[in-house]
């Protein structure tokens, strides 16, 4: 026993040096936002490189990028691939962030290379939470031997921490306005940031891009002699309706694809994997049509992914989804406001640095508010979002916490209503946490 209240309090340790002592977007907004790849590269060299030692592929996008990533890696483990997965934030427990084979990385792990770090950083580095992170993510697959890495970008993609890689293909899934406060002020801007994940000679397929941003792409790609490929161009995923609880894809060579992520807005997400498959496969990956079907099918028990239209209950049927820029919140209320229910009851909070306004606008005009804040210091306050959604013609009553919210939502609603909680990862995380979910994969 006292050597489990130990390792319980190095871990509180560990993840307080991470969270607290680092310096963090995700809690501390723009204050926590380190761009430039300099401390990445030295932190790199400081553990041999060792991005080096497997294959990579690397994906950013304003929307989509984590539920990509999680139906690629599925796949290409379902192939017989040994698959590392790097993406962010997590919802509930820090180790989601970091998977082989879907399986999080271990405590012990984290505790020692947190350790080891603090041994090997005589020159006085000062990395920020997500180089740090990042550079455990890339040392921990390669002393997993990985054959290939999933890398998700955190912001932008050019001076983001992740792009010291070089990958066999990379990935943007869209981009949309969102984070301009780093990214730039036009979409133009923001294009070209993410388009700095493209490298010389490496392939890109992107999932869906209208100009002006499909120039601005097609212009960097060029430069850097990298093939491009529109997924839209000639779209993989031509029908899409629900089946038995899954998302069935009619597509042109993969057959009937069921997906376990049952967003409507999946449909892209699924066409921009399907499109990266074949150009894998071009690329000498052993892509099985029955790996690819299984990997769908499963990609939620395969990688543990949560918080993408996701139910967390019934009677009534509760639904929370992650959508928290406008392009990614208007899929998310066109596929609420196709119905199916009697009533609806939407549960909402929101970051403080989102457009909110412009979101509040996309809202159904029947339907039951309760208006929340997560427990963090980027969160718009339960009043102040009151007050914006009564501007746009939405009311409600303000809860300070989710679950209360929640409760509220769940208690006023016909067993044959529909709950939609929203607006925020931060704020599925605290619902996740607060009904004691967790993914099974350790």
């Amino acid at each position: 026993m006292a050597r489990k209240e130990e390792l319980a309090r190095q871990w509180e340790r560990t993840i307080d040096y991470l969270f607290n002592q680092r310096p963090a977007f995700e809690r501390d907004g723009a204050s926590g936002y380190k761009p430039g790849l300099g401390t990445a590269i030295a932190l790199d060299k400081l553990y041999n490189e060792p991005h080096r030692n497997y294959r990579i592929i690397h994906i950013a996008g304003t929307n989509g990028k984590g539920s990509t990533a999680h139906m690629l890696a599925s796949c290409l483990q379902q192939c017989g691939y040994r698959v590392g997965l790097f993406t962010s934030p997590h919802l509930i427990d820090f180790r989601e962030r970091i998977r082989v084979n879907g399986k999080q990385i271990s405590r012990s792990f984290v505790m020692r290379w947190v350790a080891d770090f603090h041994k090997r950083n005589k020159s006085g580095l000062n990395p920020s939470f997500f180089e740090l992170t990042s550079a455990m993510a890339f040392d921990y697959f390669a002393q997993r031997n990985v054959n290939v890495a999933v890398i998700e970008t955190g912001l932008g993609g050019r001076l983001d921490s992740t792009n010291i890689v070089t990958p066999e293909i990379s990935i943007i899934t869209n981009v949309g306005l969102d984070h301009q406060q780093f990214l730039g002020n036009t979409i133009e801007e923001i294009a070209l940031e993410k388009a700095g994940i493209i490298k010389h000679g490496q392939p890109v397929i992107v999932g869906h891009a209208d100009e002006p941003v499909r120039s601005v792409l097609e212009k960097e790609a060029k430069r850097l002699y990298a093939e491009i490929k529109f997924a839209q161009d000639k779209p993989e995923v031509t029908g899409a309706t629900h089946v038995d609880g899954m998302l069935r894809l009619t597509t042109n060579n993969y057959g009937d694809i069921d997906c376990q992520l049952t967003g409507d807005y999946q449909r892209e997400n699924v066409n921009t994997v399907l499109t990266a498959l074949s150009l894998l496969k071009r690329l000498k990956y052993r892509i099985q049509l029955d790996a690819v079907h299984k990997g769908f099918a499963h990609v939620i028990d395969n990688t543990g992914l949560m918080g993408r239209w996701m139910k967390v209950g019934e009677k009534p049927l509760t639904i929370c989804d992650s959508a928290h820029n406008p392009p990614a919140f208007e899929q998310a209320m066109k596929q609420l406001k196709n119905g199916g229910y009697d009533d609806l009851h939407i549960v909402l909070g929101f970051m403080a640095d989102k457009d909110v306004e412009t979101m509040l606008k996309m809202l159904p005009t029947k339907a039951k508010y309760y208006f929340t804040q997560a427990q963090s210091k980027r969160s718009m306050s339960a009043k102040t979002l009151a007050s914006h959604a009564k501007k746009a013609g939405h009311e409600g009553n303000t809860y300070n916490d989710v679950a209360t919210a929640l409760a509220a939502a769940r208690k006023n609603a016909n067993e044959n209503g529909l709950v939609y909680i929203g607006g925020s990862m931060y704020v599925i995380g605290e619902l996740l946490k607060h009904i004691g979910y967790n993914d099974n994969l350790g």
